[in-house]
């Protein structure tokens, strides 16, 4: 793979952080979740009740693979919000289970529809 390739990839996953305030990336999509991990998570932020995008990894090979190094954080799923990592699947539950999440999301969706 030569950078040509690898840099496009990057310049996607940040246009992809930059352009959706909240973003689950995945194994799957929230209504057929294939795995675990994604499923618990997108089951998460769907409870939190605002609309927020997600990218299928299983679908975007080349995201899947550059992604991890990007973020500095190895395994599926990664939430981002407003251009930040928040975490994976045990900090996502554990955000939601302690009623941080919810304010987060909810928080992020306001400020973004305002702007629109």
């Amino acid at each position: 793979m030569d950078n040509t390739e690898n840099q496009s990839t990057l310049d996607r996953i940040k246009q992809q952080i930059e352009e959706n305030p909240i973003l689950l990336y995945m194994k799957g999509s929230p209504k057929l979740p294939s795995c675990g991990f994604s499923s618990q998570a997108s089951q998460a932020l769907m409870s939190c009740g605002e609309p927020f995008a997600y990218v299928d990894i299983l679908q975007n090979p080349d995201i899947r693979a550059e992604l991890p190094k990007y973020a500095n954080w190895p395994t599926f799923p990664q939430l981002w919000v407003e251009g930040e990592l928040v975490g994976g699947c045990d900090i996502i539950i554990e955000m939601f289970q302690q009623n941080e999440l919810q304010p987060l999301i909810k928080e992020t969706a306001e400020k973004f529809k305002e702007e629109e």
